[in-house]
């Protein structure tokens, strides 16, 4: 190998939310350094990518992907990170290397870890993990009001900080069903803005309809009963744009249940830029299910008593070490917020959910779970309304509307869809990549050899 060669790409950059050069600069320099403590102190989402001698360091927060790739060039392997799989694909065509790229050759970076990978040839080494997110399980009150209370106040943190990196009059659209947590996002938004001094009617509330579908009407319902009719609107489309293929190209990923949520969410977005070409920022309530663990568990291998014992089961899967992790893909929602995430850079949205963040998610699993469910499984249907609607009340002083869960790409349709399979999804994106794969390898000039010696040193 060759000493003093730069052996990493990094086609993603130091990303976190706003532009303040000294913080980017922090997240940085600490994953340089491995500085995990450093990390754990630094607020917000970030995603970033490091060399130190043949050491690569990532790390990432949930809301920013982030994957790499290790390629073999004629100085060794070169580790090149990106947000996406086809980022890295287009790198290494353009460096005659394209043969040797394979989605399932690229991993991603688990949420809440940094990784290192050393950089010294075959065999390819194996990444180490390090946590820098160690909240306190099952510490705070059982309490629903209380509890209630200090998981809102988390996010309506959250969610100022965030609101305060836009700019003063830009308008700011809430991905909005009705129901609990976009409810809840919309009502801290309004409240935050004011307590800026800024104009709370800047937050406006998009609700996809594809047809007679029951988000719409509550949607409107909750609106009138919060008296804020005037900064809805309704986006219609015909139920035919939901386009299942097209959303597994854009998340690049096979999760029947994403995948639908990406294609609903394309449709919704399509909508709001048509409209609005300049909107670029984006709210929405991705994670609060997963915060308060509110998914049905007949629906799922999971049971109970995995839940209570893996506390960040739904935000991260069931850890690195599980045999379940899936080192392309990660887990939980590490793993699923890029239907959230994918769908809005598509459309040039800056999108955040401040329940996706470490600090909110921390003051949910503080909540002892075990005690206020008491082994009674239907308790998840209602734990998560009692829980949000009493914070929101002691926040804000608002008394928000509730209304039965649904899934965001059932609520925009009159009547469900059948359920995709997994096995269709993931032979669409097998076509997909095969396609793409076999053409580039057909157009290619004589490929570069990983062996190829080279005189630019």
């Amino acid at each position: 190998m060759l000493d003093g060669v730069e052996r990493l790409v990094d086609l993603a950059g130091v990303r976190t939310i706003g532009s303040d050069d000294v913080r980017q600069r922090r997240i940085a320099d600490a994953v340089q350094t491995a500085d995990v403590a450093a990390l754990a102190a630094i607020d917000g989402h970030f995603a970033a990518t490091a060399r130190e001698d043949k050491t690569v360091r990532l790390a990432r927060t949930i809301g920013f992907p982030l994957r790499y790739f290790v390629a073999k060039m004629y100085h060794g392997p070169m580790l090149v990170a990106a947000e996406r799989m086809d980022q890295i694909f287009d790198w290494c065509q353009e460096q005659r290397i394209g043969w040797q790229f394979d989605p399932a050759y690229t991993r991603m970076v688990p949420a809440h870890y940094l990784v290192e990978v050393d950089q010294v040839g075959c065999p390819d080494p194996a990444p180490r993990y390090q946590r820098f997110f160690t909240p306190s399980v099952a510490s705070g009150t059982s309490d629903i009001d209380d509890a209630g209370a200090r998981y809102i106040e988390a996010a309506y943190e959250a969610l100022t900080i965030w609101l305060a990196t836009v700019p003063p009059g830009e308008a700011i659209a809430v991905a909005f069903s009705g129901g609990v947590d976009s409810t809840s996002i919309l009502v801290l938004a309004r409240h935050a803005l004011a307590s800026l001094g800024r104009n709370p009617d800047d937050v406006r509330a998009f609700t996809l309809d594809l047809g007679g579908g029951a988000d719409a009407a509550q949607a409107l319902e909750t609106m009138r009963a919060l008296g804020l009719e005037r900064s809805w609107e309704r986006v219609t489309a015909p139920a035919d744009e939901i386009d299942l293929e097209n959303a597994i190209r854009v998340i690049e990923d096979y999760h029947p249940l994403d995948v639908e949520c990406a294609a609903t969410a394309l449709c919704l977005l399509r909508g709001i830029r048509g409209r609005y070409p300049s909107l670029r920022y984006l709210l929405d309530g991705d994670g609060g299910d997963e915060n308060l663990k509110s998914y049905p568990l007949d629906d799922s291998d999971l049971t109970l008593s995995s839940v209570l014992r893996n506390p960040l089961l739904y935000q991260e899967g069931w850890g690195v070490d599980a045999i379940k992790h899936s080192l392309v893909y990660s887990g939980g929602l590490s793993r699923g917020y890029v239907r959230t995430y994918a769908p809005a850079a598509a459309y040039g949205f800056s999108a955040c959910s401040p329940f996706t963040v470490r600090s909110v998610i921390a003051a949910a699993v503080a909540m002892p779970f075990d005690v206020v469910l008491d082994g009674r499984e239907e308790r998840l249907a209602t734990l998560k309304p009692d829980v949000v609607r009493a914070g929101v009340k002691a926040v804000t002083g608002v008394d928000m509307p509730i209304h039965a869960k649904r899934r965001f790409q059932d609520g925009a349709l009159a009547a469900p869809r059948a359920r995709v399979s997994k096995a269709w999804c993931r032979n669409v994106f097998t076509a997909q990549w095969e396609e793409r794969l076999r053409e580039a390898n057909d157009n290619l000039e004589p490929r570069r050899s990983g062996n190829e010696i080279s005189t630019a040193i």
